[in-house]
């Protein structure tokens, strides 16, 4: 997740928490933010019929019509319903995800610190990282990428056992695979600081 990326994120779950809260009561929109997250939290729960589901479904029910279209004259939003999906799909790389929290009288969204999610992941899997791992991540430190055949190459090992070494370190989130077949490419996971 690039700096821009995060800075959205933010930006989606602030105009959210403006543009869905509930202005019968007169309490104030709550930012916290720690060393593991920021959380957004407004009053007024979902509107009735709709589920935690149907949001990150691009479902979208306005409590507050009048606002959400000045928010979108002033193109601040695109489209309803995009917001909580967009935040969903910056996240999806990281290994924490995203949360969303309903009561009757409130809606939170905490958006995970990528910074200290990934540093716990990999600090949590540094365990598990083989001698054969650890020479991919090293040469993948060194170039962009790499492919089936280069792995099979560095570690002298056959195929079978070069696709179970690459899943493996994908499911442990340590790398990132582009493509199918011929044209697949393994390399890290970019992450930048907030």
């Amino acid at each position: 997740m690039t700096k821009v990326n995060i800075l959205d994120a933010v930006r989606e779950a602030l105009l959210n928490s403006l543009i869905h809260r509930d202005y019968g009561f007169s309490g104030s929109i709550i930012i916290n933010v720690n060393d593991k997250s920021m959380e957004f939290i407004s009053i007024g729960g979902l509107l009735p019929g709709i589920s935690t589901e149907d949001i990150r479904n691009g479902i979208s029910q306005l409590r507050n019509k009048s606002l959400a279209k000045v928010f979108q004259r002033l193109n601040f939003i695109e489209t309803y319903g995009t917001g909580i999906r967009r935040i969903y799909r910056l996240y999806e790389n990281c290994p924490v995800p995203v949360t969303i929290d309903v009561t009757p009288n409130s809606f939170k969204i905490t958006l995970p610190n990528m910074n200290t999610a990934k540093e716990n992941h990999l600090s949590a899997n540094e365990n598990f990282i083989s001698q054969q791992m650890q020479l991919i991540l090293d040469y993948l430190a060194k170039n962009n990428d790499i492919s089936d055949e280069e792995v099979q190459t560095l570690l002298n090992i056959k195929r079978t056992r070069a696709f179970n070494l690459i899943k493996q370190m994908s499911d442990l989130g340590l790398i990132k695979i582009i493509g199918r077949g011929k044209n697949k490419r393994i390399s890290l996971i970019e992450t930048e600081r907030c």
